[in-house]
Protein backbone atom coordinates (compact mmCIF):
# COMPACT_ATOMS: atom_id res chain seq x y z
CA UNK A 1 0.00 0.00 0.00
CA UNK A 2 2.24 2.23 1.06
CA UNK A 3 6.66 2.57 1.45
CA UNK A 4 5.65 4.91 4.89
CA UNK A 5 6.15 3.35 8.37
CA UNK A 6 2.58 2.22 9.45
CA UNK A 7 2.46 2.99 13.11
CA UNK A 8 -0.29 1.98 15.19
CA UNK A 9 -0.62 4.40 18.24
CA UNK A 10 -2.27 2.10 21.10
CA UNK A 11 -0.86 0.18 24.18
CA UNK A 12 -3.84 -2.23 23.38
CA UNK A 13 -2.76 -6.04 22.87
CA UNK A 14 -5.91 -6.28 21.18
CA UNK A 15 -6.01 -3.50 18.74
CA UNK A 16 -2.14 -5.19 17.95
CA UNK A 17 -3.62 -8.54 16.80
CA UNK A 18 -6.74 -7.15 15.39
CA UNK A 19 -4.62 -5.08 13.25
CA UNK A 20 -2.22 -7.46 12.65
CA UNK A 21 -5.01 -9.20 9.79
CA UNK A 22 -4.75 -6.18 7.76
CA UNK A 23 -1.03 -8.27 6.92
CA UNK A 24 0.20 -4.38 6.56
CA UNK A 25 3.91 -4.11 7.97
CA UNK A 26 3.69 -1.99 11.25
CA UNK A 27 5.21 -1.06 14.21
CA UNK A 28 3.47 -0.09 18.05
CA UNK A 29 4.34 2.64 19.44
CA UNK A 30 1.89 3.95 22.55
CA UNK A 31 0.97 7.42 22.80
CA UNK A 32 1.43 9.53 25.97
CA UNK A 33 -2.01 11.35 25.35
CA UNK A 34 -4.19 11.75 28.91
CA UNK A 35 -7.88 10.86 27.40
CA UNK A 36 -10.31 13.27 28.41
CA UNK A 37 -13.49 11.61 29.24
CA UNK A 38 -15.65 14.85 30.53
CA UNK A 39 -15.50 16.48 27.08
CA UNK A 40 -18.98 17.39 25.47
CA UNK A 41 -19.16 15.82 22.50
CA UNK A 42 -21.77 13.18 21.15
CA UNK A 43 -19.88 9.42 21.67
CA UNK A 44 -19.01 9.31 18.14
CA UNK A 45 -17.04 12.83 17.74
CA UNK A 46 -15.34 12.14 21.37
CA UNK A 47 -14.19 8.60 20.14
CA UNK A 48 -12.65 10.43 16.83
CA UNK A 49 -11.35 12.86 19.14
CA UNK A 50 -9.70 10.68 21.26
CA UNK A 51 -8.10 9.04 18.42
CA UNK A 52 -7.08 11.72 16.57
CA UNK A 53 -5.38 12.80 20.33
CA UNK A 54 -3.60 9.72 19.97
CA UNK A 55 -2.27 9.70 17.09
CA UNK A 56 -1.51 13.17 16.82
CA UNK A 57 0.68 12.55 19.99
CA UNK A 58 2.93 10.30 17.94
CA UNK A 59 2.46 12.04 14.64
CA UNK A 60 4.87 14.87 15.86
CA UNK A 61 7.55 12.34 16.17
CA UNK A 62 7.96 10.89 12.98
CA UNK A 63 8.54 11.77 9.62
CA UNK A 64 7.14 9.88 6.41
CA UNK A 65 4.69 8.11 8.59
CA UNK A 66 0.98 6.66 8.49
CA UNK A 67 0.04 7.13 12.14
CA UNK A 68 -3.15 5.33 13.38
CA UNK A 69 -5.19 5.79 16.46
CA UNK A 70 -7.95 4.70 18.10
CA UNK A 71 -10.58 4.87 21.07
CA UNK A 72 -13.30 2.71 22.17
CA UNK A 73 -15.97 3.63 24.67
CA UNK A 74 -19.22 2.21 25.92
CA UNK A 75 -22.43 4.18 26.18
CA UNK A 76 -25.80 3.11 28.31
CA UNK A 77 -28.66 6.18 28.35
CA UNK A 78 -26.02 8.69 27.59
CA UNK A 79 -23.22 8.00 30.27
CA UNK A 80 -20.16 6.55 28.82
CA UNK A 81 -18.14 4.24 30.31
CA UNK A 82 -14.06 4.04 29.56
CA UNK A 83 -11.70 1.66 31.68
CA UNK A 84 -12.53 1.01 35.18
CA UNK A 85 -10.31 2.52 38.24
CA UNK A 86 -10.49 -0.36 40.26
CA UNK A 87 -12.35 -3.68 41.24
CA UNK A 88 -15.21 -1.82 42.77
CA UNK A 89 -15.18 0.64 39.66
CA UNK A 90 -15.15 -2.29 37.48
CA UNK A 91 -17.91 -4.34 39.30
CA UNK A 92 -20.07 -1.28 39.44
CA UNK A 93 -20.05 -0.49 35.36
CA UNK A 94 -20.95 -4.03 34.87
CA UNK A 95 -23.98 -4.19 37.08
CA UNK A 96 -25.18 -0.69 35.59
CA UNK A 97 -24.59 -2.88 31.81
CA UNK A 98 -26.02 -5.59 33.10
CA UNK A 99 -29.57 -6.69 31.41
CA UNK A 100 -28.92 -3.85 29.02
CA UNK A 101 -28.36 -3.16 25.18
CA UNK A 102 -25.76 -0.51 25.28
CA UNK A 103 -23.31 0.90 22.38
CA UNK A 104 -19.85 0.12 21.89
CA UNK A 105 -18.24 3.04 20.07
CA UNK A 106 -14.95 2.40 18.35
CA UNK A 107 -12.97 5.46 16.79
CA UNK A 108 -9.78 5.77 14.87
CA UNK A 109 -8.04 8.63 13.11
CA UNK A 110 -5.38 8.37 10.55
CA UNK A 111 -2.77 11.08 10.25
CA UNK A 112 0.31 11.11 7.04
CA UNK A 113 2.91 13.13 9.06
CA UNK A 114 4.47 14.40 5.57
CA UNK A 115 0.72 15.88 3.93
CA UNK A 116 -0.53 16.45 7.32
CA UNK A 117 -3.64 14.30 5.61
CA UNK A 118 -6.40 13.03 7.95
CA UNK A 119 -9.09 10.97 8.08
CA UNK A 120 -11.53 9.90 11.39
CA UNK A 121 -13.74 7.18 11.23
CA UNK A 122 -15.76 6.37 14.35
CA UNK A 123 -18.37 3.04 14.38
CA UNK A 124 -21.04 1.71 16.77
CA UNK A 125 -21.78 -1.75 17.44
CA UNK A 126 -24.72 -3.22 20.36
CA UNK A 127 -23.96 -5.58 23.41
CA UNK A 128 -26.63 -6.90 25.30
CA UNK A 129 -25.86 -8.52 28.68
CA UNK A 130 -28.03 -10.89 30.27
CA UNK A 131 -29.24 -10.48 33.14
CA UNK A 132 -26.42 -11.52 35.22
CA UNK A 133 -26.36 -12.10 39.34
CA UNK A 134 -23.80 -10.20 41.00
CA UNK A 135 -21.83 -12.81 41.97
CA UNK A 136 -21.37 -13.79 38.33
CA UNK A 137 -20.38 -10.19 37.52
CA UNK A 138 -17.67 -10.62 40.55
CA UNK A 139 -15.96 -13.88 39.22
CA UNK A 140 -15.58 -12.26 35.90
CA UNK A 141 -14.09 -8.90 37.09
CA UNK A 142 -12.09 -11.28 39.19
CA UNK A 143 -10.69 -13.70 36.44
CA UNK A 144 -10.35 -11.51 33.73
CA UNK A 145 -8.84 -8.29 35.67
CA UNK A 146 -10.87 -5.64 32.90
CA UNK A 147 -9.10 -2.76 34.13
CA UNK A 148 -7.42 -1.48 30.64
CA UNK A 149 -11.07 -2.33 28.75
CA UNK A 150 -13.50 0.09 28.22
CA UNK A 151 -16.88 -0.99 30.04
CA UNK A 152 -15.06 -3.07 32.28
CA UNK A 153 -14.94 -6.21 29.71
CA UNK A 154 -13.79 -7.54 26.44
CA UNK A 155 -15.72 -10.54 24.85
CA UNK A 156 -13.20 -12.09 23.73
CA UNK A 157 -12.32 -12.90 27.08
CA UNK A 158 -12.17 -16.48 27.80
CA UNK A 159 -14.68 -15.86 31.18
CA UNK A 160 -16.73 -13.53 29.87
CA UNK A 161 -20.34 -14.85 29.64
CA UNK A 162 -22.45 -11.75 30.74
CA UNK A 163 -23.16 -11.00 27.03
CA UNK A 164 -26.48 -12.47 25.64
CA UNK A 165 -26.12 -11.14 21.89
CA UNK A 166 -24.29 -8.62 19.98
CA UNK A 167 -25.15 -6.78 16.77
CA UNK A 168 -22.51 -5.31 14.32
CA UNK A 169 -18.95 -5.47 14.05
CA UNK A 170 -17.47 -7.87 16.21
CA UNK A 171 -14.05 -6.53 15.71
CA UNK A 172 -15.10 -3.27 16.80
CA UNK A 173 -16.46 -4.17 20.10
CA UNK A 174 -12.78 -5.65 20.96
CA UNK A 175 -11.38 -2.30 20.18
CA UNK A 176 -10.67 -1.78 15.97
CA UNK A 177 -13.05 -1.75 13.01
CA UNK A 178 -11.10 -3.47 10.83
CA UNK A 179 -13.89 -3.11 7.50
CA UNK A 180 -14.27 0.28 7.99
CA UNK A 181 -10.31 1.29 9.07
CA UNK A 182 -9.61 -0.66 5.45
CA UNK A 183 -11.47 1.38 3.63
CA UNK A 184 -10.47 4.49 4.77
CA UNK A 185 -6.74 3.61 4.54
CA UNK A 186 -7.80 2.38 0.85
CA UNK A 187 -9.28 5.98 0.65
CA UNK A 188 -6.21 7.77 2.18
CA UNK A 189 -4.25 6.41 -0.76
CA UNK A 190 -6.76 6.75 -3.33
CA UNK A 191 -6.87 3.38 -4.25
Amino acid sequence: MSIKQIILASASPRRKLLFEKLNLNFIVEPSSYVEDMTLNLPPPELVKHLALGKATDIATKHQNAIIIGADTIVVLNNKIYGKPKDRQDAINILSELNNTKHSVFTGFAIIDTDTQKTITGAVESFVYFKNNTQDEIEKYVDADLPFDKAGAYAIQDPHFTLMEKMEGDHDNIIGLPLNELRQSLQAFYGQ
